[in-house]
């Protein structure tokens, strides 16, 4: 991975931390993890479409939120 690759990628891993930060998780990472998997569960779920657009729909809205 050369210099812009990696700068790319923190910015990116950064850009998800604020994410967390903006859902209101806070600092608890074992709460992030817990409903990171929950989340994954239900996408890979029967309802797993279903699930991805409520997802997407949740998170358009917050971030279209001013």
């Amino acid at each position: 991975m050369n210099e812009a690759e990696r700068k790319a990628d923190t910015r990116h891993k950064i850009e998800l931390g604020g994410l967390v930060l903006k859902a209101g998780f806070g600092d608890d990472k074992a709460l992030v993890l817990g409903a990171l998997l929950d989340a994954i569960n239900r996408l890979n779920s029967a309802d797993g479409l279903y699930e991805k657009q409520r997802f997407v729909s949740l998170g358009n809205a917050a971030l279209n939120k001013k």
